[in-house]
Parts: structure tokens; C-alpha cells; sequence
């Protein structure tokens, strides 16, 4: 009676220290992030963490990290579905040598609000914004991203260069400037493809405005820009340059304004540019239409004032 009395209370011991373990080593779905926080610290309101890395781990999947006061969260590479929002606080991250954020996990869905992603250290500029290698979706609202100078073919502000499957790329209400070689570009590899709709955007100093490119890729890449400036770029506003696989750009009531080299450029036979209630100036070359490429107008947009009209749109009418 007392062996079995003996066992029993070993029973009632372990699963109470399973009870006790178990809330400490759980994720939670709302974490947060402080100025002032600790990495040691559970992430919770009351303790937050130092870094969005820091708070990475101590977060379910599907789950938030939140900004309670201005501060500089360092980079993170994400691998899980997640939200990062500090859309009412300054959250930002310099990124010296090395890329702002990672997004690399099969199937996830990322959100990014609110953040201030900086790649201008002089002597150690940043490598790129934010890099999509793997993932279902991202969304980037109301960020900002700047000054990423790496060496080609670094120096985006967002690269998306997924290797399989299709993706969803959302940016709106963001300003992405400075960059040394593109504001945005898509440019899947093997069979990926990639869909991109920007909004509510200012695209400005980048070497490109938004690019897109099929040539490491069989997949499609459709692009659609709406109320969007790409402007003061040292080579195109926007850019669609096809390999093998399809690329079908959008754009309406956009401004492509005093870019170097193009406004608006289409390259290749599977590559075409459909563009409406837009304006071109102060371009080199307003439009530009090499090598088999495709532009089409709606015939209502502005196109004046650049050095060069360049190719002339085939005409396509309002449906």
C-alpha cells in the first residue's frame, strides 16, 4: 500500500511540474517589443523584449509583435506566418551590412506596418530592405524604407526573388526612396512567379522605380500600380523586361517624372506595359519600347515635356 501510495504521488508531481512548465514555454499570439525591454523577458506588456528577433521566438504563428514605444528593433529574419506592426511608434531598423528584414518560410503570410527600415550607415551601407525568398504573402503598410546602396545585385529597397511556387506581393501608403539599385523588384527564379500590386506609393531617387523581370524564371510576373510615383531615378520609373516567362505591368494614374534614362520601358517579346490616366514628364525618354516589348494606352494620359517621346503606345480603348 505505501509503494503504491509512493508511485501515485510521483504521478500527481509530474503532471503538476507539466502544468506549471507548460504556460512559461507557450507561445503567445501578442508579443511586444520596448526601447527599454530585455530579450530575457517574456515579450508580454508588462516585460517586453529588446528586438523583433528577440520576440520572434516567443510568438505563436499567426501571431503579432507590437511597438510600445520608439525605439531601433534590429533586423529579423521571419520564417513563420506573422504580423510586425508600429504603426502608431517609431519601429525601426538600421540595417548595417545586411538586409532589414528576411522573409523565408514556406507558405507564410507576412505583415509588415508601420516600420522604418534604414540601410544609410556610410561606411556599412545596408544590403537590401526587405528580401522575399520563400512564402505564400507579404504585406508592407505605411513603412518606409531607405538609402540600401549594397552592391549589385543588392541595393533594393524590396527584393522579391522567390524560387517556386506563386506569391503575393502588397505594398501601399509606403515611401521608398534612395536606393541604389531598385525600389521594388520582383524577380522570381526557377518555375516562381509572382504577383505585385503597389498603392498609395512615392518611389523616389531609387536607380528603378519598380522592376519586374522573368529572365531566371518559366513563371508569369503580373504587376499593378495605382496612384504611385516613381520619380528622380537614374534610369526608369518602371520597368518590365520578360525572359522566358510572361510579364504583364499595369499601370493607372501613376507619375513617372524626371527619370534619366525612361519613364516607362518595356523589353522583350513577352513582356507588355498597359498604362492609363497617368502622367510622363521630365524624362529622358518618355516611353520606351525595345527589343519586341509592348506598351498600350488607354489614350487618356498626360505624356509631355520629356526630352524624348520615345516609342509611340499602340492605342487600346477604354473597356
Amino acid at each position: 500500500m505505501k509503494v503504491l501510495r509512493f508511485f501515485l504521488s510521483i504521478a500527481v508531481l509530474l503532471v503538476a511540474s507539466v502544468l506549471l512548465i507548460a504556460p512559461a514555454s507557450a507561445q503567445a499570439t501578442r508579443t511586444w517589443v520596448s526601447g527599454v525591454g530585455d530579450d530575457a523577458n517574456p515579450c508580454s506588456r508588462t516585460a517586453p523584449c529588446k528586438t523583433w528577433a528577440g520576440a520572434i521566438s516567443k510568438t505563436a504563428a499567426g501571431g503579432i509583435i507590437n511597438c510600445i514605444d520608439p525605439g531601433g528593433f534590429g533586423t529579423v529574419t521571419i520564417t513563420k506566418s506573422m504580423t510586425i506592426s508600429c504603426k502608431h511608434v517609431e519601429g525601426s531598423a538600421l540595417a548595417s551590412s545586411t538586409t532589414g528584414i528576411i522573409i523565408n518560410g514556406a507558405g507564410i503570410d507576412v505583415v509588415l506596418r508601420g516600420l522604418d527600415i534604414d540601410g544609410s550607415p556610410p561606411n556599412l551601407p545596408g544590403v537590401n530592405g526587405i528580401r522575399f525568398l520563400q512564402g505564400a504573402s507579404l504585406i508592407v503598410e505605411d513603412c518606409i524604407i531607405r538609402d540600401f546602396t549594397g552592391a549589385s545585385p543588392n541595393g533594393n529597397g524590396i527584393l522579391v526573388n522567390n524560387t517556386s511556387l506563386v506569391t503575393e506581393i502588397h505594398v501601399s501608403n509606403t515611401n521608398i526612396t534612395g536606393n541604389a539599385r531598385n525600389g521594388i523588384s520582383i524577380e522570381p527564379s526557377g518555375s516562381g512567379g509572382s504577383m505585385l500590386f503597389v498603392k498609395d506609393s512615392v518611389l523616389s531617387n531609387n536607380f528603378v522605380g519598380v522592376r519586374g523581370s522573368t529572365a531566371a524564371t518559366t513563371g508569369a510576373v503580373d504587376i499593378t500600380v495605382t496612384d504611385t510615383s516613381a520619380a528622380g531615378g537614374g534610369a526608369q520609373g518602371f520597368s518590365a523586361a520578360a525572359g522566358t516567362g510572361a510579364l504583364r505591368m499595369m499601370l493607372n494614374r501613376v507619375t513617372a517624372a524626371n527619370n534619366a534614362d525612361t519613364g516607362v520601358r518595356s523589353a522583350n517579346a513577352n513582356s507588355i506595359v498597359r498604362i492609363g490616366s497617368s502622367t510622363v514628364s521630365g524624362n529622358g525618354t518618355a516611353l520606351g519600347a525595345v527589343t519586341s516589348g509592348q506598351i498600350e494606352s488607354y489614350g487618356n494620359n498626360q505624356i509631355d515635356g520629356n526630352v524624348s517621346a520615345g516609342t509611340a503606345p499602340t492605342a487600346v480603348g477604354l473597356k
